[in-house]
């Protein structure tokens, strides 16, 4: 649905908000793009969608490239902004109205009302856009977007400012129009709504990529798993084959040991066979994972860290 080719963007000929970028996104997936402020996420979505001018490279829409063939491109795109840019004393059914016919669509009154059905505006309609709460304006933002009926939609910054309740209503919206088949890019600096909606992930730094994968993929890949063992008997001492798997006492005389989510299950039977064989008996175990959050974290770090060497 969506191919960035080595598309590079300088500002005032020195800041490079993008640089070399390469990303291919699949029809009908939801694809997060995470970086910290600054990164070149909203540069990014804001090339694709016609508004910022690259330097260099290629992007193109279902096959469209975004400057030659611009207009049916524009027609596969919606984007939902960041600012909440309404006409506040318009009403809501006239701006989802006139968002269509600026797309050059023919009016199609059944498709608004389900749209607005869709996304529980249809009891507001009538209301000026000024008279709604922030979490239905986002709404309107999304039915404006949705209005000419594209393939992909862009949403930068989506749950800014909106309390938690609306927030997870948001994310039930968003995977409702995935079962549509709609394809969806979302930036967002709540690294769990990513964790939450996403099919794959994409991390930028520095105008560049630098990790493409599946969430779960990810998750298991770079993800670390903490395992607290609460023992009926306390540990004074640890084995040498308990020191190899990195176990420790905490300071109860309790275990306590970490690892990779991706092939770490044999060292939770190499601990309980231990205990097992040596009389101890288990009172309480309880894990952590990793969050998509804490991931993200170190590989910026990383990132950072590896720009600073090379400087």
């Amino acid at each position: 649905m969506l191919e960035i080719k080595n598309v590079t963007k300088t500002y005032n000929y020195s800041y490079k908000a993008l640089d070399g970028v390469n990303l291919s996104v699949k029809s009908g997936e939801i694809f997060a793009l995470l970086g910290p402020n600054g990164a070149g996420k909203s540069t990014l979505i804001n090339s694709i969608c016609g508004v910022v001018n690259f330097d260099s490279g290629n992007i193109s829409v279902d096959g469209y490239d975004v400057i030659k063939n611009w207009r049916k491109a524009k027609t596969l795109i919606g984007l939902v902004p960041q600012e909440l840019n309404l006409e506040q004393f318009e009403k809501v059914i006239d701006n989802i109205n006139f968002s269509r016919g600026i797309h050059g669509k023919a009016p199609d009154n059944q498709y608004i009302e389900d749209l607005m059905k869709e996304l529980s505006l249809f009891d507001k309609k009538e209301n000026k856009l000024r008279e709604l709460s922030g979490g239905m304006k986002r709404r309107v933002l999304i039915a404006k977007a949705l209005s000419h009926q594209p393939k992909i939609l862009f949403l930068d910054e989506p749950t800014a400012s909106v309390d938690p309740e609306l927030r997870k209503d948001f994310w039930e919206v968003v995977k409702r129009l995935k079962q549509r088949g709609i394809t969806i890019i979302l930036t967002t600096h709540y690294i769990h709504e990513a964790q939450e909606l996403a099919d794959r992930v994409a991390i930028i730094n520095n105008g560049k990529i630098i990790l493409v994968d599946e969430t779960s993929e990810l998750l298991k890949k770079m993800g670390e798993k903490k395992i607290h063992i609460k023992l009926n008997e306390k540990i004074d001492n640890l084995p040498d084959s308990l020191k190899k798997l990195n176990v420790e006492i905490n300071g109860n005389g309790n275990l306590f040991f970490r690892f990779n989510s991706a092939n770490g299950h044999n060292k939770i039977d190499d601990v309980l066979n231990f205990l097992k064989n040596n009389n101890y008996s288990v009172k309480d175990l309880s894990t952590e994972e990793s969050s998509l959050e804490e991931i993200f974290i170190k590989l910026v770090e990383e990132n950072r860290n590896e720009l600073s060497r090379n400087l």
